[in-house]
Formats: C-alpha cells, structure tokens, sequence
C-alpha cells in the first residue's frame, strides 16, 4: 500500500499521507462526493478531480499488482525465479512492462521453435550465434535428425533460426526499444480497400492518408478504426525509406550487438534478425500500437463525453413554474403535456396543425385554452423534427392572446424517446400512451434539466463523439461518476426527488432510494434530516454519506435546506452561541458571517477547511451553483437549410464540443459546425476553453453544404466569407504528408553498423 500510495502521492502532487487517507475512506466505503466535501481535513484538501484520478489509479495499481503477484508465483513455480528477474518485476510499473518480462516464461502452445529444440538444434544456434565465423551450412551437417524431420541443413539452418528469432522476439528490453522508436518515428497509414471507393464514401478523407502516428487526434483515429471494422479501410505502421532494410531490424541487430560484415554466419544471422522482425514483431507491434491508438482515442472520446455531459446536467433551470412541453411532429402531431411547480403532470393533448390535417385555427385554440386554464408561465418545445415550425406556431398563439405571459424555449430533446419507452417512464406514467410520455420529459427537462435527464442513460443523451465505437463499460462507468459529481453538487430535496434522483446521490442504493419514495408516500414528507434514519434498510454509514446532499425546505431546521451535514451542527450552534443570534436571523448575513473568524470555531474534529465551508453555506444556504437561466433566439425566417446564407450572423446554442470544434443549433434542424481554428483570434488546443455545451452565442454563416447537410460557422464575426470558400473545418489531409527528412535517421545510432547491416542483407 506504500508503494501504491507514494506513486499516486507524486501523480498526484499531494503528500502520501494525504493519499493514504483518501484511499482509506474510499476502501471503507465513503464516496468521492461525500470525501471531497466533508472530509478535508482527512484527505488535506483533495478536491473531486484529484479524488476520481486517485480513485481510478488506485484499481489500475491494484489489479497491477494482483498481477505481478500471480506472475512471481508461476515464474517461482517453475524454478525459474532468479533474484535479478524478481527485483525486475517488482519495478515494473505497467501492465506492459510486466507481460513483457512474463513472456518468456508465459505457458504457450508448442512452437517451431521448441520442436526446433526437441530435434537438438539449440546447440546449433548457439554456436553460430556466439561465433560469426563458423559455416553455418557446414555446422549444420553435423545436425541432421531424420526421426524429426531435420534431413537437410535448410531444415537445421531454419530450425535454428527459429530457436533465436522466437528468443528475440521475447526479449523485454528490446520490445520496450521498439516500442519506443516506432510511437516516435512510425507514421499511420490508411487505405482504401480495392472496389470499396463508393460504398464507404463516408471516409473519402482516409482513403489516401497519412500522418505521424504519436499525433493523430483521438477523432480521426476513432473515424479510421469505424472504417476499418466497416471493411472501408486498411490500416498500417509505416516507417523507413521503401526498397531500404527496416530500421527495425538495425534496432534489433543494434540491441543484440551483431556487428554483421563479411563473416560466414553474418548473412545467416541477418536473415535470423529479419524473420525476428518480420514473422513475430512487426506484426505484434503494429497490432499493440495501434491498440495503444484506440485505447487512447476511446479515453479521449470518452473525456470529451463526460464534459459535454457535465455541461449539460449542470445547465441552468428555468425554475419550478408551471410548464406545457411540446413534442413537436409532423403527420402524428404536436404533442402537448403541462407538468405544474413541482413537475406534476396535469394535462395533455394533442393538436395537428401540420399536413396532412392542417388544423392550425384548433390547435392555437386549444394550447391558448390550456395555457390559461393552468396558467402556464413556460412553454417547453423539443428541438426534432418540425421544431421551428412549431414554435411559429406558438409566436402566432402568443400575438393573438396578450394576456398570455408564457415564455417560449426551445430545448434538446435528445434522449427523449428513450425515457417515454423505458421502465420508469411506464412505472410513472401506465396510462399515458408513449409518445406523450416526451413531451413530458421536454416540459420537465426546462424545469431543472439535472433532474430529469437522471432519468435517462447518459449515452443515450447525445453529446458524445464517436460514443460507439469506445469501450461502452468504460464509457457508462465515467459517464455514471459524472452524473454522480452533478447531482450532489448541486443537491436534492429529498422530499420531491424521483428514484433516479436519488440513487445518484452519495450512499444512496436504487434500493434506499425507493425505500426514501415509500417512506414519503406512506408517511408523508421528511420534517428533519433525522427521520431519515426511519427509512427501512437506511443505517447510520448510508446517513452519514447522504445526509449532507439531501434538503429539507421548510422543515423543523433551517440548517436542512443547506449543504451543512447534521454532523457539524455543534459548530453552526457555536457560531449562534458567540453571536447571539438564532439560526433564522443568522442564514443569509452576510455582513456578520463574513467578520467570523474561522479558527474561533475549530476543535479535533472540524478544523479550518470545514468551518469555512460552513461559514460560506450560512452565507449563502442551499445556493445552486448552476448559471442563470438564459435561452438562444432563433433568427425569425430562418427554419430550413435553404434559409441559410454566407455571412448571416446567428444566435444559437451550444449542443456539442468535441476535439476539433463546437456543433451549433441555430433553428435549422441540423446542427452546423464551428471548427476549433474558428472560435477565436488565439491558439487554442481544447474548444472547451472557448465554449461548453448549453452556451448561448452568435456565429455567422461560413459555407452551406445542402446535399451532405453540413453548415460551417465561424465565431470569428468580423472574419470576411467568400462565396464558395472551403469552411475551416475541412482541414484534414487527404495525401500523404510530405516526409521529413529528420525522421530518417538511423535507429541505430551508428551509421557504420547500419550499412554493415544492409550489406550483410544483400549477399
């Protein structure tokens, strides 16, 4: 636990005290929210980030060293344990270096090689190895075996290559040397597959492409691998001039010191170098690093998820008011839901006023009728198919009735379908047939967006790049660690919360979380934090982790409603006691709170941190640290892309940030693209330092590609558009970039050495 503590303390930049503390609190159950918030001073301050990538870490050294243990056991098992091979695997730092060491001793099918060996050919090899100067073809006589199929010296020569090049290829030291040149000078090819050209159209980009294989970004890596398992493209690792030896293989020559010339052996030992190389590395390399490739671009695609996401879930709420949603459609209508203050369903219809049924007089009527009966302050309408349309329609309804106050949204209703077909959706809604079930979700997800897209499995929400082509239990895993970071951020009243609201909050099981809803509903609503501990199955431990992240309003306490835990009360009735005020008149005063002195109110167990905390929560109870709610106005007569033109400017909203730019909804039912070189003056390497999903902003049209449906936008607004120009995000190169001549020099290091090499090859 030392070792593990002390690597992830200097990853980490923390003390291992302070690593070891986490890591305790974690193995004893305690959550990253519940850690970072009320755990200070036992962690010495770690914040969430720091928390999860220790957390993270902290698996990944685990199974580590589960392994190395298991691996020292089979090594020692087979008597072959010396103490410098030990002393090896126990520095091993990563799974790689650790099956590289392992693989010698690895239990393997029955090779040419060891039949090589059975035949009595190892001594061959050794003495042409350890002495260039004897005939390889005279040696080799005196090692004919009949009765194993050696009756030639070919066979024995081969044999005996074989013997060498399997023992090379399991050298650790020289896999790790290969690995290493090849990320740094290896370029990764792509091709188009012969006859494929029109059927995977989709890569044109990749069907000539080329580029240095340590820098291909995560998306087009991602692309090219889509291509691949589609049978579009051919992906490989190319280094070195063509027609010249392989710089591998004056690596591998280099690593072993053949010093190949014009001895008897060098030509044979060369051939030996050559088939290492090419039967057993090149291919294992290509594979790993490519691997290497998609483990990579997967982390990123999946980091990238998980910000969109955040971004998303952390959205501003418009608030508990009284909401119609709109799930606009075409020829099946427009349907209508109206969810009151605290998200109670209480009306719905739906109205055609599209074609074929063109009842646009009705369908005004009727939503007018409901928006006064119910006194709707907030009309909710999904951003699908017939969006814009719909929402003309409630601009039209809005003129012709004045007395009307609704504020008309438009919102992602990405997700929504999946939440109307699911489980709890048919649990919350039996009667109601599936498609009035979105329009629900669309009303609910303007109220407080956290709490209703909770409800939906975040990859099905939309703001991922290539998010199936990652590892899903990877991707759900981060995915559910954010949703978890959010919801507890933000808070929940566990006297209105949803079961999948409340699962997500620290402590809490989908078991607690249910047994809190039947509790509510039997007994009516929680007074004080205490009754918690009534709840079937909800012990001290589970209280202790959620207690903090559920609020109270209007309760017995006032200190329910915030985000001080019960545990640190006695530091709130200290506060009261030296200020004579009670807990009323102390919240929210703020001259007061801010004359306080933390350290006055310190002892053994809450110390600075944890008192400031508290002394800011008084400041400010309950606050959410959401943004303020603001929405896009789409520009009035823009709906389709032939409304689009060059150089209009727009105001939209963010939906997505991936890698190489921002995707914009500007009303048009298809998102346009802000590249990254297009979203400001200055260099930037993430997009997210510019903008984030939800964002509000003003981008002006670049190019409009009808028949592909792609919209290029700049942020740039006083960038000039020519007719006809190429929008910033086509970039990519679709050749082979012209090599660099540094990139050429000898792996070996000695120019001698290699041309002794490439002679030895050529005779």
């Amino acid at each position: 636990m030392t070792a593990i503590s002390q690597l992830i303390a200097t990853e980490l930049q923390a003390r291992p005290e302070q690593v070891d503390s986490a890591i305790r609190l974690l193995d004893e159950g305690a959550t990253v929210p519940f850690i970072a918030r009320y755990r200070k001073e036992v962690t010495g301050g770690l914040d969430d980030t720091q928390l999860r990538t220790l957390e993270q870490r902290l698996g990944y050294l685990r199974e580590l060293e589960d392994r190395r243990q298991s691996i020292l056991a089979s090594i020692e098992e087979q008597g072959k344990l010396s103490p410098a091979l030990r002393a090896e695997l126990l520095a091993a730092e990563t799974k790689t270096r650790l099956e590289d060491l392992y693989l010698p001793y690895k239990p393997k099918r029955r090779t040419k090689g060891q039949m090589a060996i059975e035949a009595g050919l190892q001594p061959l090899a050794e003495r042409l190895l350890a002495n260039p100067m004897l005939d390889p073809e005279q040696e080799a006589r005196t090692f004919l075996n009949p009765d194993h199929q050696i009756d030639d010296t070919k066979a024995a020569l081969d044999g005996a290559r074989y013997i060498l090049m399997e023992r090379f290829a399991e050298e650790a030291a020289l896999l790790d040397t290969l690995r290493r040149y090849l990320w740094q000078q290896a370029e990764l090819q792509a091709r188009v597959l012969a006859g494929k050209e029109h059927e995977g159209a989709k890569f044109k980009d990749y069907f000539a492409h080329q580029e240095p294989l340590a820098k291909v970004p995560s998306h087009r890596m991602l692309a090219m691998l889509r291509g691949r398992n589609e049978g579009i493209l051919a992906l490989s690792l190319v280094v070195g001039e063509e027609g010249m030896p392989h710089p591998c293989e004056g690596l591998i020559a280099s690593h072993l010191a053949l010093k190949l010339a014009n001895r008897p052996a060098d030509r044979w030992l060369s051939s030996v170098v050559s088939w290492t190389w090419k039967i057993k590395l090149a291919p294992q390399m290509e594979t790993e690093l490519i691997g290497t490739l998609r483990e990579q671009a997967e982390a990123e695609a999946i980091r990238v998820f998980a910000n969109n996401l955040k971004d998303l879930l952390m959205a501003a709420p418009a608030g508990m008011q009284t909401t119609m949603g709109l799930d606009p459609g075409i020829r099946t209508g427009v349907k209508v839901a109206i969810v009151d203050a605290t998200g109670k369903l209480v009306a719905t219809d739906t109205v055609y006023p599209f074609e074929p049924r063109l009842q646009v007089e009705a369908a005004i009527k009727t939503l007018a009728n409901l928006c006064q009966r119910h006194q709707v302050s907030l009309i909710s309408i999904g951003n699908g198919t017939a969006s814009r349309e719909t929402e003309r329609l409630v601009s039209d309804m809005l003129k012709r009735h004045p007395e009307l106050t609704a504020q008309k949204v438009v919102v992602s209703e990405a997700g929504a379908s999946v939440y109307s077909a699911s489980e709890l959706a048919a649990l919350e809604f039996p009667q109601l047939d599936v498609s009035l079930r979105g329009a629900v979700s669309i009303a609910r997800r303007l109220q407080d967006p956290l709490a209703e897209l909770v409800k939906i499995d975040p990859k099905s929400i939309g703001v991922g790049q290539y998010q199936h082509d990652v590892s899903q239990s990877q991707l759900a895993k981060n995915l559910d660690t954010v949703v978890e970071d959010c919801v507890n951020a933000v808070g929940v009243d566990v006297n209105t919360a949803s079961v999948p609201l409340l699962t997500r909050v620290s402590g809490l099981s989908k078991t607690l979380a249910q047994n809190i809803v039947l509790h509510r509903d039997e007994h009516g609503p929680f007074h004080d934090r205490q009754q918690l501990l009534r709840v079937s199955r909800l012990g001290p431990k589970a209280f202790e982790q959620c207690a903090g992240f559920l609020r109270i309003t209007d309760g017995r306490n006032p200190l329910d409603a915030s985000s001080v835990h019960p545990e640190a009360y006695p530091v709130v009735e200290q506060i009261l006691a030296k200020t004579g005020k009670s807990v009323r008149e102390l919240l929210g005063n703020g001259l007061l709170l801010r004359g306080l002195n933390a350290a006055d109110f310190t002892d053994a167990r809450f110390g600075i941190p944890t008192v400031t905390d508290i002394i800011a929560e008084l400041d400010k109870p309950g606050r959410d640290p959401r943004p303020e709610f603001r929405t896009a106005s789409f520009r009035e007569g823009v709906e389709t892309l032939q409304d689009l033109q060059p150089g209009m400017v727009l105001e939209g909203c963010v939906t997505n940030v991936t890698n190489f730019g921002a995707f914009v909804d500007v009303g048009v039912h298809q998102d346009g693209l802000v590249h990254i070189s297009a979203l400001t003056d200055r260099f930037i390497k993430d997009p997210r330092e510019v903008v984030k999903a939800g964002d509000i902003v003003r981008v002006k049209v670049v190019e409009v590609d009808i028949p592909r449906k792609r919209i290029a936008l700049t942020m740039r607004l006083q960038d000039e558009v020519q007719p006809g120009a190429a929008p910033a995000s086509r970039t990519r190169p679709s050749a082979p970039p012209k090599r660099d001549s540094r990139r050429e020099a000898s792996p070996v290091g000695n120019n001698a050495l290699a041309e002794a090499f490439a002679n030895a090859k050529r005779r």
